[in-house]
């Protein structure tokens, strides 16, 4: 039996009144934009960095960096606090190792885990990606493109999306 033929033996529910057509399709438009935004902004930071000539690093590594910022994290945190797509946090966090951005160390509780902060050059990175967020919130106030209200009223609806989405994770176990 093939996937095809189980996935057409599922009873699909009836579609309430409420889930229209207009709304998936606004629905997945939306998705579509959240993984192109996604994508447009470590364009942004990869030609932020090409102006500058620090080529050493790509956008993922830099946003990276940011993350990290002043704290000292393992790699699962990294994971849990930013979205890093198609890409693999323990390889890009052994390049930057590796490249003198950051400094790792062992747990002493657990050999397995390693707690990473930056080096002065890591947090040189960090400081040209929050100049050029800053530049990018300046920008989009100045420009009438989004207010603090507009700003919070997309946050508040993606944190709500974030929310059903790992409680249907949650009821898949």
């Amino acid at each position: 039996m093939s996937l095809h033929t189980d996935l057409d033996d599922i009873e699909q529910p009836p579609i309430p009144p409420a889930l229209s057509v207009a709304f998936m399709d606004s629905y997945l438009d939306a998705l579509n934009l959240v993984e192109r935004l996604h994508r447009l902004l470590l364009d942004v930071i990869k030609d932020e960095f090409e102006r500058i000539g620090l080529l050493e690093i790509n956008a993922v590594q830099a946003l990276l960096l940011f993350n990290v910022g002043d704290n000292e994290v393992t790699a699962g945190e990294l994971k849990s606090r930013g979205y890093y797509q198609g890409s693999n946090v323990s390889y890009n966090l052994k390049k930057l190792v590796e490249a003198g951005y950051m400094h790792h160390e062992r747990s002493e509780i657990d050999r397995r885990s390693v707690r990473v902060r930056l080096t002065e050059k890591g947090r040189g990175v960090h400081l040209v990606v929050s100049k050029l967020f800053r530049t990018h919130s300046e920008g989009l106030m100045s420009r009438g493109v989004l207010d603090q209200e507009g700003v919070e009223e997309i946050t508040i609806a993606l944190r709500r999306v974030e929310r059903y989405w790992t409680e249907q994770i949650r009821y898949i176990y």
